[in-house]
Order: C-alpha cells, then structure tokens, then sequence
C-alpha cells in the first residue's frame, strides 16, 4: 500500500479497522463518499464560529435554488430525510397546528401515492412523517394511466416518484405522464432523485421538467457530507418543508443538520457544477480499460466494459463473468477472497445475479491496479506484475 492510502486510513487502523476499497459506487454502508479538500475547509471553516441557523438555512437554500433552477431549496440530512421533511411539507403546507400534529395525521392529506415497482424499505420515511402508503399499478408490467388517476383523491398528499433505479422505474409510469395527471388533479409531486448524479444536467432536469419537490443526496457523487441532502422545488412547498425541519420542533427535529454539514454541502454544490464532468469520465474509462485489459488473458474469466450503470447514469463499469463449475470458484467465494484481503476490496454483485461489477467512481488513483493484481491472483492462483496505466 502507498505511503499515502496508509495515511488515509490512519484513523481506522487506530480503531483497529482495515482500509477498505470501495469499487461498487456510492452506498451509505460504505461511507459515501470522500469529501474533497474545499468541502473539508468550508466544514471546518463553519466549526470555528457560530451563526443564525435560520438564517444559514435561508442563505444555503438559496444557493440550492440558484444551482437547480427551483425557487427555493433547503438542506437536509440526507436524502431519506429529505423524503420524510417533503411528505411532511405535502401533508400540512404551513400551519403552524397540522405541523404541531404530525405524526398523527388524522383530518389532514395524508396518503402518498407510488408505483408498485418503486416501493422499497424507503417507504417507512413517508409513515415516519405520518403518512398512509397507497400503491398503484403492477410490480412487473406496464402500469397504466387510470390506475394513478384512479388512485387520487381527497386524501392524496402527494405523488411519489423514484428516478434512481431504472430497472423497476420500467414499468411505472413515464415522469411527464405522471407530472400531466397530477396536475390534472392539484396533486405535488415528489422526485427522489437521490442517485442520480451524474449527469450534472439532472440537477436541473426534473424542475425543468415540473416537479415540485426533487430530493437529491450530497454525500454521493456531488462529494459533500455523507449526512447531508437536499430539497429543491417550489417556494411555498420549501417553506414548509423547513417549518417542519430543525431548528424548529416539527416532525423533522431529529433530523437536524448541523452548521458544518450545511456549509459542506453548499461547498460541495459548487465546485460541483464547475467540475470538468467528461474529465471525470474520461478518467473513470481508463480505470476500467486497465482492469479489462489487465485481466483479458485469464482463460476462465470473461471482462467487459458495461456502460450506462444500472441507473442510466453516464459511468462505464467492468463486469466479470465466469463458468463457476469449470472455474471452480463460486462467487461468494470471490467476494470473500476479495473482503478478506488487505486492503478489503468491496464490488458489487450484477443485478441479474449473472457476475460482478466494478465501479470506478469511487476509486482513488491506483487502486484499479490492486483490484487487478488481486482478481488475478484469486484466478489463478499467482500474483503479476501490477499493471500500468495507460497512457494519455
């Protein structure tokens, strides 16, 4: 290990931990992501002296809504936050008694409205705000119009729609479909478009689009604190969204974000938008190449580049196949061979069940090539001179 991934994981070795090498992309479970230095220094910045939290609100959501078009925006911590506050927002609007009410939600607008195909464990943040769940259409076939026209009603609060996994999002279904019907009938639509980043367009895509609040993570490609999100959308929506957020004593008040993390995200939204983003994929495609080319030779395994990943988003990933029979090598086996390690290599299992995949999005420099070295040594038994990178 370099001398500079051994200072990286400095902290974790005191604590008696390994470093780990996350090739499967951005997940919670895994730390997120790694915040850059001016996200670092805009945190630490923030530490050292105190501010109107209110008024920082006010001023980050104003950044939010400037970076995406909408009329206003807040920071959340998280993006599942991010669900519970909108729900909340959808339920009650700004009074101040339905607020004060929640989580009981008798008397008020109190159903959320999904596609079958989108439910997921997250549906426990609309019930947290107090809401009711009703879903609508087929798990496995095209859903219909009259079934979420149908499905509207007195009680509706508002409509959810998930953007993040388009392998369910298949059968739902098309967003402007859906932004037509809610209209139709005065029903908010809430995006989670948690993930969705990159492309850096989606920052914009779906307000342009006519939702009314879309909820974005920060601690995932925009590189910002993992406990951070926001909600962008319309002013009046966002107004009570932070009513019911701290550090006021709505439903959200465990849900608070503190001064550093609001001050990382909006350090994190900005540099993000300056970013050179083809850059970024020109850079994620050599990491691949070097894992594909580096691993070509091993009669066993089949490696390919994959691209889009399984969400749509612009990023190219290495797949790995193999006869496990032939090879004598199930794919747990591989995945504990690669966890017991050191450092600890984290992949990702191909949806489909059929292999792994590498993503390099969260790679540090040099790490496709411990990724190859090791791959190779659990195929064949021997390790290979590391491969080189290619050149410009």
């Amino acid at each position: 290990m370099s001398r500079e991934l051994q200072g990286r994981a400095g902290i974790y070795r005191q604590l008696g931990l390994q470093e780990v090498i996350v090739a499967t992309g951005n997940f919670t479970e895994l730390g997120g992501s790694l915040m850059p230095g001016e996200v670092q220094e805009a945190m630490l910045e923030a530490a050292r002296s105190f501010v109107d939290l209110r008024a920082l609100n006010e001023s980050a959501g104003q950044v939010v809504a400037d970076v995406t078009g909408a009329e206003a925006g807040y920071v959340t911590s998280g993006a599942a936050a991010g669900l519970v506050l909108a729900t909340a927002a959808c339920m009650t609007g700004s009074d101040p008694a339905a607020i004060q009410q929640l989580p009981d939600s008798e008397g008020l607008k109190n159903e959320v409205v999904i596609h079958k195909s989108h439910s997921s464990h997250y549906n426990r943040m609309f019930r947290l705000a107090g809401a009711r769940v009703k879903e609508v259409g087929y798990p496995a076939h095209r859903t219909l119009p009259w079934q979420l026209e149908s499905a509207l009603g007195e009680s509706t609060a508002a409509i959810v729609y998930l953007v993040s996994q388009i392998l369910v999002s298949q059968t739902a279904l098309p967003l402007p479909e859906v932004l037509r019907i809610a209209r139709a009938k005065g029903v908010p639509v809430i995006v989670d478009a948690a993930n969705e980043l990159p492309p850096v367009e989606n920052l914009r895509k779906f307000i342009d689009m006519g939702a009314d609040l879309v909820i974005f993570s920060g601690g995932k490609d925009l590189q910002g604190p993992q406990p951070s999100g926001f909600i962008c959308g319309r002013r009046d929506l966002i107004a009570a969204c932070a009513l019911n957020g701290a550090p006021n004593h709505g439903i959200g008040r465990p849900m608070k974000v503190g001064k550093e993390e609001i001050a990382g995200l909006v350090a994190a939204l900005k540099r993000y938008v300056r970013l050179d983003h083809q850059a970024r994929i020109a850079g994620w495609e050599q990491m691949v190449s070097l894992i594909v080319d580096g691993l070509a030779d091993i009669e066993a395994l089949r490696v390919s580049r994959v691209f889009p990943d399984y969400t749509g988003r612009p990023v190219p990933r290495a797949w790995l196949t193999w006869d496990e029979g032939a090879a004598d090598l199930s794919k747990q086996e591989v995945l504990d061979a690669l966890a017991k390690g050191s450092p600890v290599i984290r992949v990702m299992e191909e949806y489909a069940g059929k292999g792994l995949l590498i993503d390099p999005t969260t790679l540090l420099d040099g790490q496709e090539a411990i990724i190859a070295e090791r791959l190779r040594t659990i195929f064949t038994g021997r390790g290979s001179a590391r491969p080189r990178r290619p050149g410009p």
